[in-house]
């Protein structure tokens, strides 16, 4: 069982998050592929991968210990959306933190030098390693994230809504199956065994996942103790299935820019994952006041919801934007 211990301020600090990151969500997947438990929302998606990963994915797969934890992609590459983004965070990573995340892992004895290489700074490794990471990515996240994206969605504007209905007293209560309990001032959730965390009033961030391996897991950055702790929740109803591979670099397509124009179907394409008005301003490099009129006119069309998360909103996309994003273009 594991057992979170929440104080007032944690509670005003709690918060949901729209995803874990492309790169985390990559990394869960091929523990997944790795595990022989038979998962009936993965299965189609595992036999469709079946004997596809080769040399290119291989400087990534061979990172994937034999047993015990692995690594902590999100600590290395954040929660970006975009793949390039996560990717560059680990070209600008500190020789120092890769080390250190490397530490410990219970790597197979064949993979040892090629980890040693990636852990001491080889700046040509650590661009195999990048690009493995996109390789992966490719095979086992894009073809499939349309499906995964939509449920990312359903759940994150569920939360969004429940904390807007009731606070966070009943997005607490609302977690999870059955056996996750709160018992305020404390969430009890199923674990392997027996943990009590504290938040200190750092809060925490609940975040829908759709590849995590596990029901429930807390995750948390041993280096950076300030970091509020993450909570993951899967998100999949549905078995997954492929819709096919993912545009390049899942920018709207010329039919949604002649609908929205091209700023506006920009970000649509931002609220997909979830951002803040601030983090809108950031990606379309417009002003905030720009950024919150395109918000605006989303929202009053309904193709976003804006909830407050703190001193900030978040902006989600609804089922209708997440089909205008999705749908096909025809000329």
């Amino acid at each position: 069982m594991l057992r979170i211990h929440f104080t007032s301020e944690d509670l005003t600090r709690t918060r949901v998050a729209a995803t874990i990151g492309v790169a985390a969500e990559t990394y869960y997947s091929l523990e997944l592929l790795r595990q022989n438990r038979d998962l009936p929302h993965f299965r189609e998606w595992r036999s469709a991968l079946v004997g596809r990963l080769g040399a290119d994915t291989r400087p990534l797969t061979s990172l994937v210990p034999m047993r015990g934890p692995g690594l902590d992609l999100l600590a290395l590459m954040g929660d970006a959306p975009s793949l390039e983004h996560a990717v560059d965070n680990l070209l600008r990573a500190p020789a120092s933190r890769i080390q250190r995340e490397f530490e410990g892992l219970d790597f197979h004895p064949r993979h040892l030098a090629w980890a040693r290489r990636v852990a001491d700074g080889d700046r040509e490794a650590r661009r195999e390693f990048a690009d493995a990471v996109r390789a992966c990515h490719r095979l086992t996240v894009a073809p499939y994230w349309d499906k995964g994206r939509s449920e990312l969605v359903a759940l994150a504007s569920r939360y969004a809504n429940l904390m807007l209905e009731g606070g966070i007293d009943l997005l607490l209560r609302s977690l999870g199956p059955p056996a996750v309990r709160w018992c305020p001032p404390v969430l009890e959730v199923p674990y392997p065994r027996r943990t009590e965390v504290r938040l200190q009033g750092r809060g925490l961030i609940i975040t829908p996942t759709v590849f995590s391996p596990l029901p429930m897991s807390l995750l948390y950055d041993p280096l950076d103790p300030a970091q509020p702790p993450r909570l993951t929740v899967p998100c999949l109803r549905e078995p997954l299935t492929g819709t096919g591979p993912a545009g390049p670099g899942g920018s709207p397509g010329p039919s949604l820019e002649s609908l929205l124009g091209r700023t506006r179907a920009a970000a649509l394409h931002v609220t997909a994952e979830g951002c803040t008005t601030t983090e809108l301003a950031r990606r379309l490099n417009v002003s905030a006041a720009a950024a919150s009129q395109h918000a605006t006119v989303l929202r009053k069309t309904g193709l976003i919801t804006t909830s407050r998360r703190g001193g900030s909103v978040l902006h989600l996309v609804t089922p209708l934007g997440l089909a205008l994003l999705t749908a096909p273009f025809k000329p």
